[in-house]
């Protein structure tokens, strides 16, 4: 198993945790998900591996502001790191940004969303499946 295989392993069932854990691992070529980061952590039990979020915000230093900005939102996806929308979302770069939308798609689990449909008459009807996440995780990862 490789180490993102594990990350994502440690992330899953939680959609928050997965989307932030997602998001390190497709943004700037994945750096910030590497073993090394301060936020990455290893368990020196059994050598599991998992991200503390909350360690985020204190080990900004020297990193571009769009780097902070991503990294911040990431962090308030998994942890109670509070973040300004408003601050962060306007100097992300494309790439960055359609990485966070799906991740926001994915934190609000819809991709496991009931395919639920209303007939002409009123009444509903629940189709087989799930509906498609509202915004998929881009195909490509970005390298920024």
């Amino acid at each position: 198993m490789t180490h993102d295989d594990e990350l994502r392993a440690w992330a899953k069932g939680s959609y928050t945790l997965e989307a932030a854990t997602e998001l390190l691992l497709r943004a700037f070529g994945g750096r910030y998900a590497r073993s090394g980061q301060p936020w990455v952590r290893q368990e020196d039990s059994d050598g599991s591996v998992w991200i503390d979020f909350a360690a985020i915000p204190e080990n900004l230093d020297g990193l571009s502001g769009g780097e902070r900005r991503f990294l911040l939102l990431a962090a308030s996806l998994a942890e109670d790191v509070p973040v300004a929308l408003g601050d962060v979302i306007p100097g992300l770069d494309r790439g960055n940004l359609d990485l966070v939308l799906a991740a926001i798609a994915h934190a609000g689990g819809s991709h496991q969303h009931s395919n639920i449909r209303t007939n002409d008459d009123g009444s509903m009807t629940l189709n087989p499946g799930y509906l498609d996440s509202l915004h998929p995780w881009p195909r490509t990862l970005h390298a920024v």
